[in-house]
């Protein structure tokens, strides 16, 4: 019982955190809709994975998307995009995104 409740308290506290960072490419990326990127020219796709669970521990939804609109937002950069557009709902820790370079 002892060794349950620790890791479930350990797990409880290992959802809680961030693990990835916006990189200097990422900075330069931002969320936009479909509606506004028609006269963008489109770079691409980036994929985004991250845990959805740890130790069979649901990450909380505001978390997990937030995690993944980071790592989308380094793929572009990284692709030579600025803007990406979410092309997908989340799935088992995955959602796609469309990648655009849109001028000012």
């Amino acid at each position: 019982m002892k060794n349950y409740l620790l890791t479930t308290i350990l797990a409880a506290m290992l959802s809680a955190c961030t693990w990835v960072q916006l990189t200097t490419e990422g900075k330069a990326v931002s969320l936009s809709s479909a509606s506004l990127v028609g006269d963008c020219e489109r770079v691409g796709r980036a994929t985004a994975k991250t845990l959805d669970k740890i130790v069979a521990v649901e990450r909380g939804g505001e978390r997990l998307q937030q995690e993944l609109l980071t790592l989308a937002r380094n793929e572009a950069g990284h692709m030579g995009g600025n803007t990406i557009i979410p092309e997908s709902l989340i799935n088992e820790g995955q959602q796609d995104f469309g990648v655009y370079t849109c001028s000012d």
